[in-house]
């Protein structure tokens, strides 16, 4: 699964990509990213210092029903603040997958007849 990390203020943040097969859509996730392991650290290889942590915002982006609309569901049992620039970085991510979605629509349509 792909993500993607962006650092504020000291802080980091992370979107990750995945399709939710119950949902039928693709998850675009935002949280707080984590240290990578000490396992992945410790590999010289290993590029990541950080990766994804518990999401706190998931956007759902239908791609088997055109008539569905992306949604954004909220897991966050504490109050938490999303810096501005962190909302909008997100909502690029998720503007960008809900193109990628709708061209794909586009392009299984079967054209008229004339």
């Amino acid at each position: 699964m792909p993500w993607e990390l962006q650092e504020h203020a000291g802080r980091h943040y992370a979107v990750l990509f995945h399709y939710a097969l119950p949902d039928d859509a693709w998850a675009v996730e935002l949280s707080e990213a984590v240290p990578a392991s000490a396992k992945g650290a410790e590999n010289p290889d290993a590029t990541e210092t950080y990766g994804p942590g518990a999401a706190f915002l998931v956007a759902l982006v239908p791609d088997e029903d055109p008539n569905l609309q992306p949604a954004i569901r909220v897991y966050s049992p504490d109050e938490r603040v999303v810096p501005y620039e962190i909302m909008r970085w997100f909502m690029e991510q998720v503007a960008d997958q809900v193109e990628r979605c709708r061209i794909g629509f586009e392009q299984e349509e079967p054209e008229a007849v004339d």
